[in-house]
Formats: C-alpha cells, structure tokens, sequence
C-alpha cells in the first residue's frame, strides 16, 4: 500500500442499488453477515477482498432503491473509508453520514481507476491522485464530518451528551403536573 495515497479504489457502475449493498435475502441476519454478501452480485470477490481504508468509486445514483440503513453500514463494516460517486440517493446520503459513513460527491469520480491509490482531503473537499491530479468535490460540512469522525449520530450525541456540549431543550422536557 502506497503510504502518501493510502486509499484504493475499488469501482463501480451507476445505479448501485442496495439491494446490491445490502441483499434483501440476509435483512434478518446481523450487520456481519450482510456485510460478507455486500456486492456479491455484482463484485463477488468484493467482500473477500476489501481491505479497511479502501474506497469505493461509482457512477450516478449511488444507493438508489429501499431506504435500508444496512447499506450503507455494511460498507462500514467492511472498513471502506469513503465512497465517491457523482450523485447519491437521497435517503441514502443520511443513512451514510448517520452511521459514519463518509460520502464525497465529486462530478468527475469515474475518471478514478481501479486499483489506484488515493487520497482524501475532506476539508478541502477534495481527492488528491498520485499523479498530482486533483479531483474538486462539494464541501462537506463540518457537522457531517464530525458525525463520521466520531463514527456516526448516535455514537456523535452521546458524545456531545458525555462531554456536556449537547444540552437537553427545555422546550422538550417533559413536566408532571403534581396537582390534583
């Protein structure tokens, strides 16, 4: 593994649906299990294969179909770092982020080839080629690249909660009226 560009690149068409990430087949087994089927039709070799820190690359419309969380966390499970693709489905877009998984839009992802080595600039929004070349991508805000970082929303709030930076809304307490 290249050390400077310490992403590879494992590629992908458009419309990669999640019945593709997630089979609907394994739905009632654990998120391991799913994980070890993530692609197998069309990568069979995918899951065998992925390493933790590779990155998948796709065409348009990304996470298209059922809105099934696994999706995105099979991909989590397997250790891949980020996905770039040109466009996502909206639902799985916040699936993604919620459970750590980081997403890059970048318009000219397909020019990424198999097997190469990469590397992510998030805050610059931004993928660096061994070549020097450099992909642009639409920013990623800070509060979604926290989520990832702290491995998605529910580990994120209770870590906000732990360290007192996410105070309870009074507006939503709840109140006993004691009187009769």
């Amino acid at each position: 593994m290249n050390g400077t560009y310490p992403h590879r690149v494992w590629r992908l068409g458009a419309d990669v649906d999640t019945d593709q990430l997630a089979p609907g087949a394994y739905m009632k087994f654990s998120i391991e299990e799913i994980a070890k089927h993530c692609l197998e039709r069309v990568r069979p070799e995918f899951a065998g294969q992925v390493r933790p820190g590779d990155v998948l690359v796709a065409g348009p419309g990304f996470g298209i179909g059922s809105s099934r969380e696994q999706a995105a966390a099979a991909l989590v499970t397997l250790g891949i770092s980020a996905v770039i693709a040109p466009s996502y489905s909206g639902l799985y877009f916040r699936n993604a982020f919620n459970v750590g998984l980081m997403l890059l839009t970048c318009p000219q992802a397909e020019t990424l080839a198999e097997g190469e080595h990469i590397a992510l600039d998030l805050e610059g929004g931004r993928v660096l080629r061994a070549d020097g070349g450099v992909l642009p991508c639409a920013a990623i805000p800070d509060f979604l690249r926290d989520m990832v970082q702290a491995g998605g929303l529910l580990p994120q709030l209770k870590r906000r909660l732990a360290d007192g930076s996410l105070k309870a809304n009074p507006m939503f307490s709840i109140r006993h009226d004691t009187r009769s």
